[in-house]
């Protein structure tokens, strides 16, 4: 049986040979894929279309009301604009629209907030002024009522908004038709506050604007592109289209200035969708690359923007990503709207109306279903899987011929090697979660948690020379049985059992996220994810006992640690610059930071994670009966005690390339933002990377850690 342990080092060199002419990450092979499949909803009743109209959901209903269009001939032709109050719902979307009421009075261009109480309709304006009135339109069993909230501090048009927990964000606009400046202000009203009224806050850093699109993504509250009004030769007001965006953190009550846009978004649809855990995407939206070729053209405008903006928050990168109604289902005349909304309704995103070339509208409803992004195995990755799981069935099966006593099936005879204990004993503190969760940690934030796993070498000394006499001298197969000794068979049942119910919470945990991130990212059920990883388990080890448990761990330990330390080899040779640009960029966006110097306990401050994290350990290597029967297999004391080290010193290799990992994942993405997927969450980069750029083999290779 040692020269099958022997054999498998070299059965991974060997394959691992084989597969380097394909050790080449495919970025360059992957092809960009759009992000929705577009159709086309029932038209507004109104046959040319609105711009500006209000817009989103209440009571399971889509809502359009009010906006501005020219319904005699275009402006250039002497059409007069006009402003309307008609307010239409479509309850369902294979069902037919139907005038639900009006609004107070004709009105356009104002902010609309879809929120739980109904559709929440800011500002807004006609021909002669703008207007502060607030009020939410609610539809309830086939009626519409209209709700009157606290009005503005000022007139507002033109501006945008978002809600964010129960507050609801607004940001500039123009207070008047003929003002010659936008506005800088920003206000939020909390609407779970009985005494309701707008506050208003620091502005942003930036230029004053109207027109910009507002999004929210993990809490934040995010201001993007816009356009600002200066003077011309003549002093009259023209645009200035902007590409900067601003982040609002509503805790910190501090403005950022994130990264530039690739080009203007001036009136986008509102608000920005946001994806997964870390998008925000802005559909098309005005460039001002023909702005001042209007009345030249005329009739003849090519349209607005058709790309996807997407950006990333942890990256902070903006990407085109996909094009608005480029379908087979939706009419080739159908361009990309601006001056219109988006709402989420039925699962979809919706676009309806708005304006598609100046002065020219249209009655289309746009709807965009998104598309997941999933990556399937090669049969090379297979044929790996499987090897993986008959070496962990055969390592089961050749223990269980092995065990004569109690002793042998839960302390492997004491016949195991020190080393081999070591590798278990990391391994059985080392997860799937681990492997997924402190790269993706690392990808989104810094190197702070770095220490928490560092205090395991200081625990070492005092398990080495405190605790694992104590339990030698004993002569134990349990951790608990020392509380029957000391106390009664009542408080061991009591240790025993609450060991059991935290190791049932830990275990499904560790089985069901990673099974859920490789869901995510690869073409594998999840239900077949959790019953091979559960099934396997619980089959060699009920077969073999602590043995055959000690043995695959050491095989998976390699596999896990061999992953990611193959990966990262390869994240940095294919990183323009290689391990220098990882760590020069990664220092200059603090991705390497490791204390948070702050005397606040309830942040993760250096004082905090290292005491936590001491004591934490302190309680796993003492108490858990999962590490302490493996230091107990080992023949004698001293052999018990290198275990004990091999892990504690294993532990830092193993921590650096893990953090290592996340932080070049980071560089990787940052300069390669078009490979993200927008959709994914934030615990899946690392199982992304894997099905997207790992060559087969080596991905199946790497998925077989996951496994383990």
């Amino acid at each position: 049986m040692r020269s099958f342990f022997y054999q498998i080092p070299c059965f991974l060199i060997a394959l691992v040979t084989l597969l380097l002419p394909a050790m080449s990450l495919s970025a360059q092979n992957v092809k960009p894929q759009q992000l929705f499949r577009w159709e086309q909803l029932p038209p507004i009743p109104d046959a040319v279309g609105v711009a500006g109209p209000f817009g989103g959901v209440s009571g399971g209903a889509l809502i359009v009301a009010g906006g501005a269009n020219f319904p005699d001939g275009m402006p250039w032709e002497g059409g007069t604009k006009v402003w309307h109050d008609a307010v239409y719902v479509l309850t369902s979307p294979d069902g037919e629209w139907e005038k639900a009421g009006t609004l107070p009075h004709p009105l356009a261009y104002g902010v609309s907030v879809s929120t739980s109480e109904g559709l929440l309709c800011i500002g807004g304006g006609d021909s002669a002024r703008h207007y502060s009135d607030v009020f939410l339109l609610k539809w309830k069993d086939g009626t519409l009522r209209t709700e009157e909230l606290p009005a503005l501090p000022s007139p507002m048009a033109f501006g945008s908004g978002v809600q964010i927990g129960s507050k609801v964000y607004v940001a500039g606009g123009l207070n008047a038709p003929d003002s010659p400046e936008p506005l800088n202000s920003f206000w939020v009203l909390d609407l779970a506050v009985p005494e309701k009224s707008w506050q208003e806050l620091p502005s942003w850093p930036g230029a004053p604007r109207m027109l910009s699109v507002a999004g929210t993504q993990e809490g934040d509250f995010f201001l993007i592109s816009g356009a600002n009004l200066v003077p011309d030769n003549a002093g009259n007001p023209v645009r200035e289209f902007l590409k900067d965006a601003y982040k609002y953190d509503p805790e910190s009550g501090a403005w950022t200035r994130i990264a530039d846009l690739p080009r203007a978004a001036v009136a986008a649809p509102n608000p920005a969708v946001n994806l997964g855990q870390a998008h925000l995407l802005v559909f098309g939206g005005d460039d001002g690359s023909m702005f001042f070729r209007q009345q030249e053209l005329r009739g003849n405008h090519p349209g607005f923007s058709r790309d996807i903006l997407a950006y990333h928050t942890v990256t902070d990168t903006w990407v085109a990503m996909g094009q608005v109604g480029t379908s087979d289902s939706v009419d080739r005349s159908v361009h990309p709207p601006v001056t219109t909304i988006t709402a989420r309704w039925n699962g979809n995103i919706v676009i309806p109306s708005g304006e598609i070339r100046p002065g020219t509208r249209t009655a289309a409803v746009l709807s965009a279903t998104p598309l997941e992004k999933r990556a399937g195995f090669a049969i090379l990755d297979i044929a790996i899987l499987v090897v993986y799981f008959i070496i962990l069935i055969g390592i089961g099966v050749y223990y269980a011929s092995r065990e004569r006593s109690t002793n042998d099936y839960f302390l492997g005879g004491n016949r195991i090697p020190w080393w081999a204990a070591g590798l278990s004993i990391f391994g059985t503190q080392l997860s799937a979660i681990t492997f997924l969760s402190i790269p993706a940690k690392t990808f989104e934030t810094n190197w702070l948690f770095f220490l928490v796993n560092m205090t395991i070498v200081a625990v070492a000394p005092i398990i080495i020379y405190r605790y694992l006499p104590f339990f030698h001298k004993l002569k134990i197969t349990s951790a608990y049985e020392y509380l029957e000794r000391r106390f009664s068979l009542p408080v061991r049942l009591i240790g025993g059992l609450s060991f059991l119910l935290f190791q049932f919470g830990r275990m499904g945990i560790v089985i069901f996220l990673p099974s859920l991130a490789l869901n995510a990212v690869l073409d594998i059920n999840i239900f077949l994810c959790i019953v091979l990883i559960g099934g396997l388990s619980m089959t060699y080890t009920f077969l073999g006992g602590i043995e055959a448990d000690i043995w695959n761990d050491v095989f998976q330990v390699v596999l896990l640690l061999g992953g990611a330390l193959l990966s990262l080899i390869l994240i940095s040779t294919h990183v323009d610059g290689g391990v220098s640009t990882i760590v020069s960029m990664g220092m200059e966006a603090g991705k390497f930071k490791l204390a948070n110097f702050s005397w606040d306990w309830t942040t993760d401050a250096l004082w905090v994670v290292v005491i936590g994290s001491f004591f934490g350990n302190m309680v796993s290597y003492t108490s858990d009966q999962a590490v302490v029967q493996r230091y107990l297999t080992t023949e004698t004391q001293e052999k018990a005690a290198k275990s004990i080290w091999t892990n504690a010193i294993l532990t830092v290799p193993a921590t650096i390339i893990f953090f290592s990992v996340g932080t070049a994942l980071w560089v990787f993405y940052k300069t390669q933002p078009e490979l993200l997927d927008p959709m994914s969450q934030s615990d899946d980069i690392f199982p992304w990377f894997i099905a997207q750029q790992l060559p087969p083999g080596v991905s199946g290779l790497v998925i077989a850690g996951v496994f383990a």
